[in-house]
């Protein structure tokens, strides 16, 4: 910020630099070539012609410069056939006036002005003019000549004056923004200090009364802090919660081996598969919340529902699985979740039914959520065992393979993501219906 705000003032002094320098110098030329024209304008008015056919002037001209041998202000007239009138103060020199050429029948009706370098050492302005004065066809050029120094040190003095100006106008407008920079940023200082403190006191927000401009970023940042500290805490729950889990199945290994019980071995299987179902629900879980946080996820619902239709097409090659539904849907969850929640939906309503699976996919296109409904025509669930089915390693029919982690896993993971997953009785197939509440994308 401070090199472009350097940069823009360095341009914008430049060019409005320039851009007086050329004014000011103008208008001290100007000023110099008006003096020139009021004495020649002068001189023509006091000019005379005798009987004689010379030129003379009926009254002194004011300036004693033109009386001064070298003064650096000079006057001469030339004629047609007549010797050049210089003034006395060109002393034996005169200036190389060019006037109108013989036998061109025009002449100056407006002051001519340029430089001369005819004196060595003396650079002149000369403003001349050719006129006919009454009385007399002669045509005469008259001819003010001005030595340039005190010009060139008048412009010197603006250049200098000008260049010292706009250096300490720069200097100023610099600093400015320096601390106009400086002043804008100590909110975002402010912040800084505010999250060192919450490192080194160990608090949990921001507190600290800032700036409105800054209000946003540190809302975002306590908004952070508490995502941290949720994310944290089911962390700390899920490891609290498979620690205790794990606790009683290792207790009865260890007091069967102490033991030396003769169903040791039997023993070893039950728990180790407990204590699987448990590992297996918690990871789960862990995956999801990891997976959410990584920002808002978009999936296709289609593509996955087909997909765990051809991995359980395979499993169960004899009952039938139909889709049905929108296949534009978009819902706001990681494919790898979404997978795993219909295969569970899915593979349960084959494994479980008669051998027909309906699955019909935004059934509600109107809805604010995504609704999903998997339906079966096995025997269903009772009304009063649907909230325990949820339950970690609940089971109805044991008779099948199983953790029973399939439907608690599934509710997990969509509470997990902000949805809802229902169960009752499906009017067309006579067994369960799942309904599966997913948010959009």
């Amino acid at each position: 910020m401070g090199l472009i705000a350097a940069a823009w003032i360095i341009v914008l002094l430049l060019g409005g630099g320039i851009a007086l320098e050329r004014t000011l110098t103008s208008q001290v030329r100007s000023n110099f070539d008006e003096q020139l024209d009021y004495i020649l304008t002068a001189m023509i008015a006091s000019a005379e012609i005798d009987p004689f056919g010379e030129i003379y002037f009926d009254r002194v001209l004011g300036d004693q410069k033109f009386l001064e041998p070298n003064s650096g202000l000079y006057y001469q007239i030339n004629g047609d056939g007549y010797e050049p009138w210089p003034s006395r103060s060109l002393w034996d020199r005169t200036l190389d006036i060019e006037g109108v050429p013989d036998g061109d029948d025009s002449f100056d009706s407006e002051v001519q002005y340029y430089n001369s370098s005819e004196f060595e050492g003396e650079p002149l302005r000369i403003a001349k003019r050719t006129v006919i004065l009454p009385g007399n066809e002669t045509r005469w050029t008259f001819a003010v000549a001005s030595a340039t120094a005190e010009m060139d040190a008048q412009i010197t003095r603006v250049r200098q004056i000008l260049i010292w100006s706009f250096v300490v106008l720069g200097l100023g407008l610099f600093m400015m923004a320096l601390f106009q920079i400086r002043y804008g940023l100590s909110p975002l200082r402010r912040v800084r200090a505010a999250i060192q403190k919450l490192r080194t006191t160990g608090e949990n927000r921001i507190t600290d009364p800032l700036p409105a401009e800054v209000q946003p970023l540190v809302e975002e940042v306590n908004a952070l802090l508490e995502h941290t500290e949720n994310q944290a805490e089911e962390a700390r729950m899920h490891a609290g919660n498979l620690a205790h889990a794990l606790k009683t199945p290792l207790t009865v290994l260890t007091n069967a081996a102490t033991a030396r019980a003769p169903d040791l071995t039997d023993a070893v299987f039950r728990e180790t598969r407990t204590m699987q179902r448990h590992v297996d629900h918690h990871l789960a879980r862990a995956r999801a919340v990891g997976r959410r946080a990584v920002g808002q996820s978009r999936t296709e619902l289609r593509p996955s529902a087909e997909a765990v239709r051809r991995a359980v097409e395979r499993l169960y090659p004899q009952g039938r699985l139909d889709i049905a539904g929108g296949k534009e849907a978009v819902v706001a969850i990681e494919r790898q979740d979404l997978d795993e929640i219909l295969g569970n939906l899915i593979e349960n309503a084959a494994k479980y039914g008669g051998g027909s699976v309906f699955v019909t996919l935004d059934a509600d296109p109107d809805g604010e959520m995504c609704l999903i409904e998997v339906e079966d025509d096995g025997v269903g669930i009772p009304p009063e065992k649907r909230s325990e089915i949820f339950d970690r390693g609940a089971r109805l029919d044991t008779g099948k393979p199983g953790t029973g982690l399939g439907l608690a896993i599934v509710r997990d993971v969509v509470q997990i993501y902000g949805g809802d997953v229902t169960l009752g009785e499906s009017e067309d197939l006579g067994g369960l219906l799942v309904e599966l509440r997913l948010p959009r994308a």
